[in-house]
């Protein structure tokens, strides 16, 4: 049984097939139906079904993925080294608001224990964050924090944690350029993020270009300078006795029993394989749409990653305003790329290679898997906060880093993270949950991967079963459930999206 050849085939236009055996399938394996594979290949990767000449289609998940570069007989290796990628679909006459699915009865009765913040929003997380107006604070912050850690947290139980919201941003940046809107609104939406408990907290330099108040316009000039302070000592005890106060007021807080619409929920991938298309993306897309029926806020991501689906999303906006939002951001995102004489092709690693994916176009298609069936509500340009419940699509560029920062800007309180190939990546500011697209990878990282997607690939699980898991496993880690990286407490920077000019 172990050694029996494991296929899929996902449309019946499909003229490839994909390995799922977790090692692979060895040169000479008679396939069903007689097919002999003319070669090794590995789990992941592609099979030709038919005889394809130079120039021919190859099509996957019922879509032109690519076209035959050299000759590939059936049973032979497709991969990025013989075929070419297609062009970019074009952004015109696109369908909007066709294909809209009902998905069903509203799901009822689905809670998880979250805190309450007085804005309505709800936290999965109690932690302090103290923001920095620039780089040249981080270091002073940095040891702040690790006193506070070790000095004073413990005299809060109640309290999860402290972080520095580190960047490189704020000086030596052209801060009036138009596109310096994204950093600055990016770090003060983080600010606000519900698992910060509406405490802002604020150090400066003083002589920055960003200043707070351009920060943070609302609430004045509320930072500590340290250009004001006299020494080191006097810097750092500052900073110790203003997250003092902030951690007495968080420490009063407790978990109280919320309702699923409550949630706002990132998804991501990252180390991607081809397997991402074909078990752990689509298990997060069933998890959204009950998400969704539960009345959260459910947003996927990464302009790269699915601008040769676009048709699929104009089509899936719930009105033709939100699809011409979509047609906007992507738009933008062209001309960015253009600006560096680079498109989306760009996008593909050797890793998401190696693992089986030929290029973007196959990536897109699984990445997109990840958004589920239900209606588009709402398109978040990168920095800004979602404001629509339901499945939104954040602009954000497909970096794991800076999407990961986006999204939590955009208000996500728990980060869905699928990978294939394997990436420790996560937030502390957000608990990580990481999903693993095949059984090797979920076995070897056996204590960094939280949920395995990979039965799926093999049967032995259904869409639906790992994607109730996900879902039950959304509620349990919004409750206060700890991640394998929170127990490692091992945790990525965040990384800011700046498209303006450096100076």
């Amino acid at each position: 049984m172990k050694n029996e050849p494991l296929l899929i085939h996902l449309n019946q236009v499909d003229n490839v097939a994909v390995v799922a055996n977790d090692l692979g399938l060895p040169k000479g394996t008679v396939l069903t139906g007689g097919l002999t594979l003319r070669e090794s290949i590995p789990q992941g990767h592609k099979i030709a079904l038919t005889d394809l000449a130079p120039g021919d289609p190859v099509v996957r998940y019922g879509v032109l993925i690519a076209f035959a570069l050299q000759s590939i007989p059936a049973g032979g290796w497709v991969n990025e080294k013989n075929t070419i990628l297609p062009g970019a679909p074009e952004i015109d006459a696109l369908p909007m608001s066709t294909n809209l699915v009902d998905l069903g009865p509203a799901l009822s009765g689905a809670t998880f224990q979250g805190y309450l913040n007085t804005n309505g929003s709800v936290g999965t997380r109690n932690l302090l964050a103290i923001s920095t107006t620039v780089q040249c604070v981080s270091g002073i912050v940095d040891h702040a924090v690790s006193r506070i850690r070790t000095e004073i947290l413990p005299n809060y139980p109640n309290v999860d944690g402290i972080l520095g919201i580190e960047h490189v941003y704020g000086c030596g940046v052209a801060i009036e350029a138009k596109d310096s809107v994204i950093p600055i609104r990016t770090l003060h939406n983080i600010a606000l993020n519900p698992n910060f408990g509406g405490e802002v907290m604020t150090v400066s330099l003083g002589c920055e270009k960003l200043q707070p108040d351009r920060l943070f316009p609302e609430l004045g000039d509320v930072s500590m300078r340290l250009q004001d302070q006299t020494g080191f000592d006097a810097m750092v005890r500052g900073i110790m006795e203003k997250a003092e106060d902030h951690l007495e007021r968080l420490n009063v807080r407790r978990r109280e029993t919320c309702p699923a619409e409550a949630l706002i929920v990132g998804m991501q991938c990252g180390g991607s394989d081809a397997l991402s298309g074909v078990t752990a993306n689509p298990a997060l897309g069933v998890a959204s749409d009950m998400l969704v029926r539960a009345g959260a806020t459910v947003m996927f991501s990464e302009n790269t990653e699915v601008r040769d689906g676009i048709a699929q999303l104009t089509s899936r906006a719930a009105t033709p305003k939100i699809a011409r939002e979509l047609i906007s951001e992507l738009t933008w995102y062209d001309e960015y790329l253009a600006r560096s004489d680079v498109d989306r092709a760009a996008n593909t690693t050797p890793g998401n290679k190696a693992g089986g994916l030929s290029n973007i176009v196959e990536k897109a298609m699984g990445s997109i898997a990840k958004s589920g069936s239900a209606p588009i509500s709402g398109v978040i340009p990168p920095g800004e906060r979602a404001t629509k419940t339901g499945l939104n699509y954040a602009a954000t560029p497909a970096s794991d880093f800076v999407c990961g920062t986006l999204q939590l800007a955009a208000g996500a309180t728990v980060h869905l993270f699928t990978t294939g190939r394997g990436t420790p990546y996560s937030l502390e500011a957000m608990p990580t949950i990481k999903v693993a697209t095949n059984n090797n990878l979920a076995q070897r990282w056996h204590d960094l991967i939280d949920v395995n997607a990979g039965p799926i690939a093999n049967g032995e699980k259904t869409l639906e079963e790992v994607g109730q898991q996900l879902f039950d496993k959304i509620l349990a880690v919004a409750s206060g459930e700890k991640t394998w990286a929170e127990k490692h407490d091992t945790h990525n920077s965040i990384a800011l999206f700046n498209p303006a000019p450096i100076t």
